[in-house]
């Protein structure tokens, strides 16, 4: 691509760098930015005294802005992703509906170290999305890049982006109370409002004593086919009241503690192909926590044992919510 000024007599058929004003009298018209010049253009801009303008103009091999990003965001898009229309260079890529976006990050990172003039941008990787929610946008910079290097673009980037669908359609919450203490529906209300954005239903509420045996039972009686728990007492080891539970129904519990804080007191598990959580006590807020990150998972399908819970340390530190019993600062 050649870019520079020329004459307005040798501009038709080029692409306008710069938004300009054209005609005259009450004629005077904006020709946009990245407009493609043609005859009556030329004209009008010679109405307005210009004798010349900042245009791009295609070489062989040379692809247009609209043309390269469609190019790229087609090949980029995995399931569940909708491809805009191109504009400016510009195509955004959207949820088709609710679910989280797994990204292949090495396939992306190669795709933007091809040429500067190429950019893909992503939301972070598990990010939870409504539908139409943006997950990418490919931004190409100049008026053209080369048709070679949007090829390998394709090539390095096919499918690396793609939205995870919710998988399950119900979850069970069993909510233990502990003696002397009053059950409030706030827990309730927020774990209803997050599988809400998954269009996951919660079944009827069951509040059993805070003991293994009637966590145990309530486990194999509840319909949900995701099992959640929420205790009246934090549960502080993996030997503790709610994981036991789940051993003794039958299940196994994967992985206790995370480093998400708030979220440090999750515990995930399983009973036969149910998949089972253990929040943490900050899931009675809404504000984000370590268990939205493994129910947003866990909903989506991403098999358990490919959940990198340690993994999720770096960025694992979230904002302090009110609520907290025991605030970090001290």
């Amino acid at each position: 691509m050649r870019f520079g000024p020329v004459s307005v007599a040798e501009a038709e058929g080029s692409i306008l760098a710069h938004a300009t004003m054209a005609g005259a009298g009450d004629a005077t018209y904006r020709i946009g930015k990245g407009t493609r010049l043609e005859a009556g253009h030329v004209v009008d801009l010679q109405a307005q005294g210009l004798g010349e303008v900042i245009v791009a103009r295609l070489e062989p091999g040379d692809l247009h802005e609209d043309e390269a990003a469609n190019r790229i965001a087609g090949a980029l898009a995995g399931p569940g992703l909708h491809v805009g229309r191109a504009s400016t260079g510009r195509v955004n890529l959207r949820a088709e509906g609710p679910g989280i976006v797994e990204v292949a990050a090495e396939a992306i990172d190669a795709v933007n170290r091809i040429n500067p003039s190429i950019t893909v941008a992503t939301v972070a990787e598990w990010a939870r999305l409504g539908p139409r929610g943006l997950a990418v946008t490919v931004k190409i910079i100049p008026f053209a890049v080369p048709e070679a290097d949007v090829a390998r673009a394709c090539a390095l980037g096919r499918r690396a982006v793609a939205l995870r669908a919710p998988v399950w359609t119900s979850a069970s919450l069993i909510e233990t109370q502990v003696p002397g203490e009053k059950l409030s529906d706030k827990g309730r209300g927020s774990v209803a409002g997050r599988l809400e954005r998954l269009s996951v239903d919660l079944t009827e509420r069951v509040v059993v004593a805070h003991r293994s045996e009637a966590i145990a039972a309530a486990l194999a009686e509840a319909p949900g086919e995701v099992l959640m728990i929420l205790t009246g007492s934090a549960t502080s080891d993996a030997q503790d009241v709610a994981p036991s539970a789940v051993r003794a129904a039958g299940g196994e519990v994967l992985h206790y503690g995370m480093p998400v804080d708030p979220g440090n007191l999750l515990f995930l598990g399983r009973i036969g192909d149910r998949p089972v959580i253990g929040l943490p006590g900050c899931a009675r807020s809404p504000a984000l926590n370590g268990a939205d990150w493994v129910m947003e998972r866990v909903i989506c399908g991403l098999p358990l044992r490919e959940i990198d819970i340690p993994g999720m340390g770096v960025g694992g530190l979230l904002k302090e919510i009110p609520t907290r019993p025991r605030p970090r600062e001290g």
